[in-house]
């Protein structure tokens, strides 16, 4: 058995949704399909999710969003008349969407959760009604039937243990071809729930580890995973293999090809996932495994992300203060921030947090804590941060890497703000300005693919 995840733009329109068809026909194994709110159709579309959040926050702030829900529906039934389907499912979508604009809004967290995944939820059912229609024996399952239980997290759930064992038991043994929306879950109390932006991928490495599937395959729009950003390097090279670390950490540094959080419940599961490219299905796509075949290259693959800053603090002796280290992570949860990386010196200490979480109210309250309880020494606050970072089993076997980084970068005139490697030695970050981030990243590309390389 398969499980296929088919993402915004393979369900974007009618010829589309033809093509994902096509796709399942090839292979009998493909018995659960996971599918996105249609996506964009072209350049300046807009996304289904995105009109959905559009509806919500008009709803919130006026009370009335039928203009907005109208559009909505538009898209969905753009779909359905170019498929030719009978107008009972657009009464059946129509009528579930239109439901939403009578929900309970006091709770703008749990209704903005609810709105969103009607995208991905009346996909799936417009779908299911689309292989019908050719005689297929294909069926629309909603999670909270099929037992996906998730934590009551809005916008941010996480899945339950105990929702392996029930997904199995719904979907392993039925019949014909399983259409199931991704992106949200149940709580243990019957609560709509979400995982964050792009959560379908995470649906589906869900049901692949639940039903023990033989494969995980992630349609996207590109052929594979490329070492670098396309955007940045023209023709870079394609990654044909890579492991669950390595796509982990690039994931997490800014490729937006899987989200980072997906191969997590694949990776308990033993689970491989390969990414393939709806529009040319032939394509051997990228595989993602346990284990290389081949780690003959240093460095499988570069990402930045932007968005970070950083709190420095020191102080002399700070080595020898027992438990300084704990306080100024508590003082940071008090705040209900986390953090991502915690640099170290002797008398130095940084900690590197999301820019977004960090508003100016808590910077405040966190700088006068810091330096009330903990006397530091000296103490700054950075904002407009990138972390840069090369990843690549071959980086723990190879002698002169971070040498071989640093000196790229200094060529391109970046400035390193921060350095940090995991003890795991797959991954090396580059804290760098913002503004420096694209001209780090292809500096680092030239220097570990360029064609002397």
């Amino acid at each position: 058995m398969k499980v296929a995840k088919f993402g915004g733009t393979s369900m974007a329109s009618a010829a589309q949704f033809r093509k994902v068809y096509d796709i399942i026909k090839a292979d009998g194994e493909r018995k659960v399909i996971v599918v996105s709110a249609p996506g964009k159709r072209y350049k300046e579309d807009t996304k289904v999710t995105d009109l959905l959040i559009a509806v919500a926050d008009q709803f919130l702030a006026t009370g009335n969003a039928d203009e907005e829900m109208n559009r909505v529906i538009a898209r969905y039934q753009e779909i359905a008349d170019d498929l030719e389907l009978g107008p009972a499912i657009m009464e059946r979508i129509s009528g579930d969407l239109r439901a939403l604009l009578a929900m309970d809004a006091t709770d703008s967290a749990r209704f903005l959760d609810a709105v969103k995944a009607a995208g991905e939820d009346n996909s799936a059912k417009l779908f299911a009604a689309f292989l019908q229609s050719q005689g297929e024996d294909a069926h629309y399952v909603n999670p909270r039937e099929a037992g996906l239980l998730v934590s009551d997290e809005p916008a941010n759930a996480q899945v339950l243990p105990e929702a392996y064992e029930r997904l199995n038991a719904s979907l392993r043994g039925r019949s014909g071809i399983t259409i199931f929306p991704g992106f949200f879950g149940f709580s243990p109390e019957g609560v709509l729930v979400t995982f964050s932006r792009g959560g379908s991928d995470i649906t589906g490495s869900i049901l692949a580890a639940a039903v023990k599937a033989d494969l995980y395959e992630n349609f996207t729009d590109v052929d594979s995973v490329f070492s670098v950003n396309p955007n940045l390097v023209n023709n870079p090279k394609e990654i044909k293999e890579i492991t669950y670390r390595e796509m982990r950490e690039l994931s997490y540094a800014g490729f937006s090809v899987f989200h980072e959080d997906a191969l997590l419940p694949a990776y308990m599961g033993r689970i491989p996932v390969c990414i393939k490219n709806t529009n040319n299905p032939s394509a051997p796509g990228t595989m993602v495994t346990l284990e290389r075949h081949t780690v003959a290259e240093t460095v499988v693959g570069i990402a930045s992300d932007g968005g970070f800053c950083s709190i420095y603090m020191s102080k002399y002796l700070m080595n020898r203060e027992i438990g300084f280290g704990r306080r100024v992570l508590q003082i940071l949860e008090d705040e209900g921030l986390s953090y991502e990386h915690t640099p170290s010196g002797i008398d130095n200490i940084s900690v590197i947090l999301r820019d977004k979480n960090f508003d100016e109210e808590k910077e405040q309250r966190i700088t006068d804590r810091i330096k009330n309880e903990l006397q530091v020494d000296d103490f700054a606050i950075e904002r407009e941060l990138a972390l840069v970072m090369i990843v690549g089993e071959g980086m723990r076997r190879s002698v002169g890497v971070s040498a071989r980084a640093t000196a790229a970068l200094a060529r391109a005139d970046v400035n390193i703000e921060m350095i940090n490697q995991g003890s795991s030695e797959v991954s090396m970050m580059f804290g760098v300005k913002a503004y420096d981030a694209d001209r780090a990243v292809i500096a680092l590309y030239e220097e570990f693919f360029g064609d002397s390389k």
